[in-house]
Order: structure tokens, then C-alpha cells, then sequence
């Protein structure tokens, strides 16, 4: 029996993690989680797992609903005696229990994308050493890594990401009328807030260009976005002949999720006789109405901090966006302005938390 460990258990991709799980008989042997006290429980209760993870201001109660419970830290967690890590902590919160679960030479189903994007040549460096696979959790990395099996690297002519276009693609024209309940309402995807507004300013797919330069070390100039409202095909591979493969299936994070765990076995879904859609559409994006996209592409270009800085500066902005403190076409303002001040050093793990508590420090002046 398979064990895994759910790191971001109470989460929207933890969640279906442990929903793959139970399709499956496999056994949780550890969940991490924050502070949503119901859903942890109900997950403690069905899944009995060895060690449990949760903000201190938990504790006493899940002590008191279950007196044998055994709490650690989530880098407790994530060194237990498992085959597989979820790694779904969103954020670069979730990057020192990611790193431990690589380090115990796990596979890492990789579900947060700041960890890659911040780190990922250390990450890397990490598997290398202790002989853990990294394998992409989100969809469109995932259609990447499937498109890409079998084929050789020196064949690639680039990668090609789609994004939805989220619920801002035509209207409202202006975009300083977007309010957070109406960034909330993603025509496809149910996410958690934090990436729901992302996937709105067209950053998430920002993120993941630079989630896929790190994954799959391949150039930035050669790291395509296209949107695709259809969100059906979800990545595309383009060949240096001209043939293009892509990967394509239902809008439902519980595919991906279950193929990084099972993986090279492809096990049968309740999905797997839903329609095929009759159109398919793709589009350039519009970085004069998306700027944070451009703002990604340019932290690319520089490599190492700045995409650091970037990161942590929009989970700033988007935070004061949601409180109501900024309007939305203020997110990529900040984005701009943060990037444009980021020191110039190396990438290492000391720095890399130095340039990410600097720049919340400094977007929270512009927020």
C-alpha cells in the first residue's frame, strides 16, 4: 500500500489530494495543515494518520478531540517514512517542508509553484543528491511532463502554456471596477483565494512560466503562454519539425494530482467518460491589459531573486487587494515597482529568505 504525506491537507488542492487517495486504498500516513480546525479533524478522524501538523492555537483542541494525536511541525511531517509527499503549503511557507520531504528522497508531487520558482535550482540540486523526484502537480506542468515523456530535449522547439484568461479576458474594460468578490468568480477552476485572484491579473500563469523554466530547464525564450478559455488543453508541446503534441482533459485538479501519485500507471477515474468540448479557441495574451504577466517574464530574465522578490511581493498585494486597501490594477504596479528595487546577489538559500522578507517589507510601503 502506497503511504503519502499531505502537505496543505485543509487546502483546495489538499483536499482533492486526499480525495485521489481514497480512490486509490492508499494509506495518509501524515497531514500539515494551518488553521482550519473542521476540515483537519474530519481528515484526522477518517485517515488516522502518525503525525498531524497544524498552527499552535490548534493544538489544545485537537488534544482534546483526540488524546492520542501525535502534533509536529510540518518538516516532521514531511520526513516520514513515505513513497510519495503532496506538496500543497501555499507560498514560501511551504518551501522548508518541501525541501525536507526531497531530502528524505521521496517523490515530491509538487503542487506549490513559489517553491520552484524561488529555489529551483537548489531544489534540484537537493533531489540530485538524495535521489527524489520532483513530479508536477499543476496542470498545465503536468501536460508538459506528458507531452515531453519519450521525446528527446535537443527535438523541443518551445513549451507552450494555456491559460483560461480567467474572468477578466474582455470585460470590464476597466479594470480599476474589479472587486474581490467579482476576482473570485474563476469561470473554470475552484481554487483558493490567494491564486483565484492571480489567475485574474494572468500572474499565476506568470508563475507557472517560471515554475516550468525551473521544472523543466528549458530556456525562458523558449516558454510559450497562450490563452485557452476553454481550459481543455492544457499544455503543448512544439517540436522542431513543426508537430505539436498537447495534453488535454477535463477541468478537474484530482487528474494531475492522481498522476503525479501513480505515475507511470494511469488508474481509471470517475472522469473518464465526460464530453469532449466541440470548440477549441487560443489566443495571444494581452499584456497591455495583463502587465503582470510581462512583470514574470522579465523576473525570468533576470533569474535567481528577482523572481524571489516577485513572489513574495504579489502574495503582498493580492492580500491587500482582497482586504479592499488597493484596486485591482494596483497588483502589477507593486509587482513593477518591488522588482525594478531587488538587490543583485546570488541565489542561496540564506538569501533567498533575506529578498523575500525584504520584499513584502517593501511592497507593504506601496500597498
Amino acid at each position: 500500500m502506497k503511504r503519502v504525506v499531505v502537505l496543505g491537507s485543509t487546502g483546495s488542492i489538499g483536499k482533492q489530494a486526499l480525495e485521489v487517495c481514497r480512490w486509490r486504498g492508499f494509506r495518509v500516513v501524515g497531514l500539515a495543515a494551518g488553521k482550519n480546525l473542521e476540515a483537519l479533524a474530519e481528515q484526522i478522524a477518517f485517515w488516522k494518520p502518525l503525525l498531524v501538523a497544524a498552527e499552535e492555537s490548534l493544538h489544545k483542541e485537537l488534544k482534546a478531540r483526540f488524546p492520542g494525536l501525535r502534533l509536529a511541525t510540518a518538516e516532521e511531517v514531511a520526513a516520514l517514512e513515505a513513497e510519495v509527499a503532496v506538496a500543497a503549503i501555499p507560498g514560501l511557507a511551504g518551501l522548508s517542508p518541501t525541501r525536507v520531504a526531497v531530502q528524505t528522497g521521496k517523490r515530491v508531487a509538487l503542487a506549490n509553484k513559489e517553491a520552484m520558482v524561488a529555489a529551483g535550482p537548489l531544489l534540484w540540486r537537493e533531489a540530485e543528491a538524495h535521489g527524489a523526484e520532483i513530479l508536477p502537480v499543476d496542470s498545465e506542468h503536468s501536460a508538459l511532463f506528458q507531452a515531453l515523456l519519450g521525446e528527446r530535449r535537443e527535438d523541443v522547439a518551445e513549451l507552450i502554456l494555456t491559460a483560461s484568461g480567467g474572468p477578466f479576458l474582455k470585460e470590464p474594460e476597466d479594470l480599476a471596477q474589479v472587486t474581490p468578490e467579482m476576482a473570485l468568480r474563476h469561470p473554470r477552476w475552484r481554487m483558493g483565494p490567494k491564486v483565484t485572484v492571480d489567475s485574474a491579473t494572468l500572474f499565476n500563469k506568470g508563475l507557472e512560466v517560471l515554475e516550468a523554466k525551473e521544472l523543466f530547464r528549458f530556456p525562458l525564450e523558449r516558454i510559450k503562454v497562450l490563452v485557452h478559455p476553454q481550459a481543455y488543453v492544457h499544455g503543448l508541446v512544439r517540436f522542431l519539425d513543426g508537430s505539436l503534441k498537447a495534453q488535454l482533459g477535463p477541468t478537474d485538479m484530482r487528474l494531475p494530482i492522481q498522476y503525479a501519485l501513480t505515475y507511470p500507471e494511469r488508474a481509471e477515474t470517475p472522469l473518464k467518460d465526460l464530453p469532449i468540448p466541440g470548440v477549441l479557441e487560443f489566443l495571444e495574451p494581452d499584456l497591455k491589459r495583463f502587465p503582470a504577466l510581462a512583470i514574470a517574464y522579465e523576473a525570468g530574465r533576470r533569474g535567481g531573486l528577482p523572481q524571489v522578490a516577485v513572489s513574495a511581493a504579489d502574495e503582498v498585494a493580492v492580500e491587500a487587494f482582497l482586504q479592499g486597501k488597493i484596486p485591482f490594477p494596483r497588483i502589477p504596479e507593486i509587482l513593477a515597482r518591488v522588482l525594478e528595487a531587488t538587490p543583485t546577489e546570488p541565489l542561496t538559500w540564506e538569501s533567498l529568505f533575506a529578498v523575500d522578507a525584504w520584499a513584502r517589507e517593501e511592497a507593504k510601503r506601496w500597498a
